[in-house]
């Protein structure tokens, strides 16, 4: 274990331990923790990865605690990964005074506007310093997978999409699928990016695939009881538009009731793990 990890916590469950690390971030300027489920299997060889992002307000806490992914994952063989959802503690002006801007609310996105482009690289944290992170410290094979929920499903497509062929399936519940058209994506792109819209898609799923389509599938989960796709925040239509323009395989399920909590997520989290399980060969 490198030493710059440090072990916060360690909590077997289902034959498998919950661990959460702490560490210093060169890419964020700040101490960060992450969470990783390490199945049984990982105790006598590599396993598998399945990246999890989650939403506004959350921490690596919240998936892991309430989703019910132990279970399967354990059955499986497969990790779980999950970061903070923003940097922490910078004393950046306005960092705590809204949920949905500042943090816990980084958009996996490298911020360009100061003086959030201090910190809040959340897209090469997740994609380039965390997994070097995480694969030089623990038992893992290589493989991974990434899903995540509202503002983590945001954050897997856009990896997913701006990383073609590094991941072998990408899912999410309940994405803010065109941020550039929402008014969470329009408050958090103007802060951290400025006010040229041409630049904020670079980070918009819909946009990203309008420009350069995509060559595997998506799983998407969508509770039709959800206030947040009835405030428009959320526009799967859109994806739905743009993934038929540009001939992507696109598996959307409006599930009847449902509305966007970790009960949604834990109701359906068994078919996101197998889906991403088939795809990573276990």
């Amino acid at each position: 274990m490198s030493e710059a990890l440090e072990l916060v916590s360690a909590t077997k469950s289902f034959g498998g331990w919950l661990k959460r690390y702490r560490h210093q971030s060169r890419t964020l300027g700040c101490e960060m923790i992450f969470a990783i489920y390490l199945p049984p299997q990982a105790q006598d060889g590599t396993v598998p990865l399945l990246w999890w992002l989650s939403g506004l307000t959350c921490t690596d806490e919240n998936f892991m605690q309430k989703a019910g992914a132990h279970r399967v994952a354990a059955e499986l063989g497969m990790a779980i990964v999950c970061p903070d959802t923003s940097p922490r503690g910078t004393e950046l002006p306005g960092e705590d005074e809204s949920y949905d801007f500042g943090s816990g609310a980084g958009f996996y996105i490298n911020a360009t506007r100061e003086p959030w482009s201090r910190h809040y690289h959340m897209y090469d944290y997740v994609t380039r310093e965390l997994p070097e992170l995480v694969q030089a410290n623990f038992p893992l094979n290589g493989q991974e997978s990434i899903s995540g929920h509202s503002m983590g499903g945001h954050g897997a497509f856009i990896c997913a999409l701006k990383n073609p062929g590094r991941y072998a399936s990408v899912s999410a519940f309940a994405p803010i699928a065109n941020p550039v058209n929402c008014p969470w994506g329009e408050k958090a792109f103007s802060g951290y990016l400025g006010e040229d819209r041409d630049q904020w898609k670079n980070w918009d799923t819909v946009e990203l695939i309008r420009a350069h389509g995509f060559d595997q599938g998506l799983l998407v989960d969508q509770g039709d009881a959800d206030n947040f796709l009835k405030d428009g925040q959320l526009r799967p239509e859109a994806l739905e538009e743009a993934c038929a323009a540009a001939g992507v395989q696109l598996t959307l399920r409006l599930q009847p009731g449902y509305d966007h909590s970790y009960f949604f997520i834990a109701t359906f989290i068994e078919d996101h793990l197998r889906y991403h399980a088939r795809h990573l060969g276990v």
